[in-house]
């Protein structure tokens, strides 16, 4: 997310683009409005603005000098093409998302300001885009009544629990509400962060999120709203690793013996072994048999209740493999087992 960071310098928007794809993220994602079109004159800045911006300037002042015209959003657009970034951008008012249109956009961000415009929501789904839709500031009611609308339109959507302060507490990324999202409206999952440092968000990956919003900036000293909640080149660059480390930690969700385990499997597991002298025709017990590691020969230690009571085919000293039973008790995944409910 480098949002507003650029401070309208499309130069400086580059420079940014160059940073997220250096530290290895797959988009980057700006902001398409108009002060005009989306606040009224006086407006008070929002506390976090004040505290990070200065309060002497109104809400519509600074968002003037943060506006980066279509024009330039195409020429950024096309940088990140040549740069093989995803170019995104959240359009902010009505004649923003019209202008957009010339632009092909793969999808649309809407931030949580407009989660209840729904006449807006609306608008951006007739595009029959993806919408990735955050969810700051809401209640549930409100985020199912803005899915409602959306749904008319595209099926695509991914909700991102988001926590709008800037910077966030930790305490209030409720990262649980990913949970009650799949639960309650069966849809893809992510996740805004907005707390600070790298957060959150890697935490957020083993919880379903498909995709990650974090704020960068160049220098978090700069001027603007954004700056204290963002992070630094080399602090994104850490937040992407730590995301790719969590992805690969989850790994599949198939419960099956890794490839390494495989072979750890063999000299590990137990299997059935004779505990006395066991002589052909002698009913096995647990009196006569015992389990140990053999180095992955014999009958595993999962059919020992099945051996019990059957007689045995063969001689057996004590220490030996007991080998008497059917084929399938030897196949190192117990299919037959799971078949008969045991």
């Amino acid at each position: 997310e480098a949002g507003v960071n650029h401070g309208g310098d499309l130069a400086q928007a580059k420079r940014l683009v160059d940073a997220a794809r250096a530290a290895g993220a797959d988009a980057v994602k700006f902001q398409a409005f108009k002060a005009a079109r989306l606040i009224l004159p006086g407006v008070e800045k929002a506390p976090y603005q004040k505290e990070n911006s200065g309060a002497t300037e109104s809400q519509y002042d600074m968002l003037k000098r943060l506006e980066m015209p279509v024009a330039a959003q195409g020429k950024l657009q096309a940088y990140c093409a040549r740069r093989g970034m995803i170019y995104l951008t959240t359009p902010f008012d009505e004649g923003s998302l019209d202008e957009l249109d010339a632009l092909d956009l793969p999808a649309y961000k809407i931030a949580s300001t407009d989660l209840s415009n729904l006449p807006f929501l609306a608008s951006v789904a007739q595009r029959r885009k993806p919408v990735l839709l955050s969810t700051g500031m809401s209640f549930l009611p409100e985020v199912e009544l803005a899915l409602e609308v959306i749904a008319k339109h595209t099926a695509d959507v991914v909700l991102l629990q988001c926590t709008t302060n800037y910077p966030a507490v930790d305490e209030e990324a409720n990262l649980a509400v990913l949970e009650t999202f799949r639960r309650t409206f069966g849809v893809l999952v992510g996740y805004s962060d907005h707390t600070e440092n790298t957060g959150a968000a890697p935490f957020a990956v083993p919880l379903g999120a498909c995709v990650i919003e974090k704020h960068l900036t160049l220098d978090r000293s700069l001027p603007g709203p954004d700056h204290r909640a963002s992070l630094e080149p080399e602090g994104f660059a850490e937040l992407v690793r730590m995301v790719r480390r969590a992805e690969m930690f989850l790994g599949s969700p198939q419960k099956i013996p890794t490839l390494a385990e495989s072979v750890t499997r063999q000299s590990l597991q137990k299997y059935i072994v004779a505990a006395r002298r066991i002589k052909a025709g002698d009913l096995f017990a647990r009196t006569n048999l015992t389990t140990m590691r053999t180095g992955g020969t014999g009958i595993s230690a999962i059919y020992y209740s099945r051996l019990l009571g059957r007689k045995a085919a063969r001689n057996y000293e004590a220490g030996a493999v007991v080998r008497d039973a059917p084929r399938e008790w030897e196949l190192k995944e117990p299919e037959c087992l799971r078949k008969e409910g045991m």
